[in-house]
């Protein structure tokens, strides 16, 4: 189907994913701004992603883990009991900005200003206004920068000093690709995770059989498979673009070069030649046909970070109460398109 904006919008599960496969048809180049790693193609997508992998791999971050349970556990420990909670904004926002400037050494008087451009961000995406947007991405972008001029007149090492130092094509970015690497890790990160975890709050708290067999205790790998399962039931990561690179024929419709192209994960996720019941809950079942985090080259880098963030995060919710309900005087409400998810997930903590 195509939208009112021309864009060719694919929404089942076949379609999405042969589209993600084949980057060579489908390219990731749309933005008139430099996004680094996945806005790239070919050998520069290659490249900067050998070179940037290794920043969000198991092994490095390992180390990290231990002060990300602090901070999840010291965030919910101040929390009122009985009392309204928002879920995505007072618990996942303040997680999401607390232990990714802990990851990346960037300084705690941030928060506010993190905070603030979280919800400008999601304002602007809701609005569809271009010019909105990218002042909110400058805004960003301006923080980024603060963020470098200290850290270069520091020896500091951390994850932002290390960047600094990253090469490709034996040269050290330059301050573009640097600020871009930041915006992708950070600012896309910063509102995708407290939009998980609203999700994920609500799912817990409207299903309190599900809730006491997480209580009970269940290995990591299981507790992703969950996390993975309600994000699939109800994706906040909406849809990414692509423009064709060359005629290609898709389900039946033949697509011109340089048609532009959305890829739906919302929909594709909820496909029911997939899954026969959308809504029923098969964590393991279901693993192999997940869309959550993209497929083939271009999927997202940072869900081992991600899925990391959101495990502590719910065992940290679990570990720290007797019980997670819906506030029965505020309903939770949805978000607006394009933005997927919960806008506010009022609950209460006993």
């Amino acid at each position: 189907m195509r939208n009112d904006r021309g864009e060719w919008v694919l929404l089942r599960h076949d379609l999405v994913r042969r589209a993600a496969l084949d980057d060579l048809s489908f390219s990731s180049e749309v933005s008139r701004f430099l996004q680094v790693p996945n806005g790239l193609d070919g050998s520069m997508h290659t490249e900067f992603r050998e070179a940037l992998d290794p920043f969000l791999a198991p092994a490095a971050l390992a180390p990290h883990r231990a002060e990300f349970e602090r901070i999840a556990a010291a965030l919910v420990r101040s929390m009122p009991r009985g009392a309204s909670v928002e879920a995505v904004g007072e618990i996942g926002a303040a997680f999401a900005v607390r232990a990714q400037s802990a990851w990346l050494g960037w300084p705690a008087e941030l928060e506010g200003r993190l905070l603030a451009w979280i919800k400008d961000n999601h304002a602007a995406t809701r609005s569809g206004d271009r010019v909105r947007t990218a002042r909110v991405a400058e805004e960003f972008d301006d923080i980024i920068r603060s963020v470098l001029a200290r850290r270069r007149a520091t020896t500091l090492i951390d994850v932002t000093g290390e960047l600094l130092r990253v090469r490709v094509h034996g040269r050290e970015l330059v301050d573009a690709e640097i600020v871009s690497v930041l915006r992708n890790w950070t600012g896309g990160d910063l509102g995708s995770i407290a939009s998980c975890v609203g999700v994920l709050v609500h799912h817990l708290a409207s299903r309190p059989e599900l809730q006491s067999r997480l209580r009970e205790g269940v290995l990591d790998a299981e507790l992703d498979l969950v996390i993975d399962e309600v994000l699939r039931i109800d994706d906040p990561f909406v849809s990414n673009r692509r423009v064709t690179t060359r005629a290609v024929d898709l389900g039946g419709v033949r697509l011109p070069a340089g048609a532009p192209v959305k890829l739906h994960w919302t929909s594709a996720n909820r496909d029911d030649c997939v899954f026969s019941d959308p809504d029923a809950f098969d964590p393991a079942g279901h693993a192999s046909d997940n869309l959550v985090y993209g497929v083939g080259r271009h999927a997202c880098p940072g869900r081992l970070l991600a899925t990391l963030e959101l495990r502590i995060a719910v065992r940290a919710l679990l570990a720290g109460t007797t019980s997670i309900t819906l506030d029965p005087n505020r309903p939770a409400e949805r978000e607006v398109a394009p933005v997927g998810g919960w806008a506010r997930v009022p609950v209460l903590l006993n």
